[in-house]
């Protein structure tokens, strides 16, 4: 029988024991050697599970729907994926292909007692994912209201991010200045993007950014050219979407962002950019 592997590590479990992606890897050929099948591809990818929009498991679905897989391995079920509806999409669509799809971890057979001990796995990895997810928003909470700046560290432009806090940018501060100063004389904001532009001076994107109507509009009414950075204004959900491209259904996340009441909004002090309120 011939085989495919699949491992897959996200952010949170790369600095794991047990989940690296060569640990995961090494596991499945040696299953594969004690169990006579001859390994015909390895895919692994670097995200999270809570999506099937992955570049490897894309490439091993191709490989599965091109015929010559038996069945795709991984180390543990929520390595396919953390929710339970996706791990039965994959299922049906390797079926379709004769292929099966198996973890290490499974109960090992399709009675119904397997069966429910497979959802029961299922569920329990979504509630670990649901119990990251929660952990890591309190953290970021606390964090904020520590007065700390929570996120990437990519600060407005004026700014630069250090040490989880904004600073004041001493070469691009006196750039925002102009702005308002030119907006607050009267200056349409068309008038002050052309002046940017014929003055070669570079964008938030950098030197080959091109600055535009929104990116002015953003910096004026930002209240952190005021002394304050708002942490919570918005929340994210997640969903995954599956549509139909030249024959082959993919699946993909959507992200949909919705405005928190004001109160939910968490006031987080910055330097004074010496922009008067």
């Amino acid at each position: 029988m011939k085989a495919a592997l699949y491992c897959r590590v996200s952010t949170e479990e790369q600095a794991k024991s047990g989940y690296s992606l060569r640990q995961q890897i090494e596991t499945l050929r040696r299953y594969c050697d004690a169990h006579d099948l001859e390994v015909v591809g390895e895919f692994e990818d670097r995200a999270s599970g809570a999506s099937l929009d992955r570049l490897g498991l894309d490439a091993l679905r191709d490989a599965v729907s091109a015929g010559g897989v038996d069945v795709v391995l991984a180390q543990d079920r929520d390595r396919f994926s953390r929710e339970p509806a996706h791990h039965y999409v994959l299922g049906e669509e390797f079926l379709q292909h004769g292929t099966s799809l198996k973890a290490l971890n499974d109960y090992g057979d399709d009675s119904p007692e397997g069966v429910l001990t497979d959802g029961i796995l299922d569920q329990l990895a979504k509630f670990e994912r649901a119990k990251t997810a929660e952990r890591t928003r309190r953290g970021r909470m606390r964090k904020a209201q520590e007065g700390k700046i929570v996120g990437t560290g990519k600060a407005p432009y004026g700014f630069y991010y250090a040490d989880d806090h904004y600073h004041v940018d001493p070469d691009r501060m006196p750039i925002i200045h102009e702005i308002f100063e030119m907006v607050a004389d009267g200056h349409p904001i068309y008038a002050v993007v052309q002046h940017l532009r014929r003055n070669g001076i570079p964008s938030p994107r950098g030197a080959d950014g091109k600055w535009g109507r929104t990116t002015i509009r953003n910096i004026i009414l930002s209240d952190t050219y005021l002394g304050t950075f708002w942490w919570g204004k918005e929340k994210r959900a997640t969903t995954t979407v599956s549509v139909v491209e030249n024959g082959v259904r993919i699946y993909r996340k959507k992200v949909k962002k919705e405005k928190r009441p004001r109160e939910e909004w968490t006031a987080i002090s910055v330097p004074d950019s010496g922009i008067p309120s």
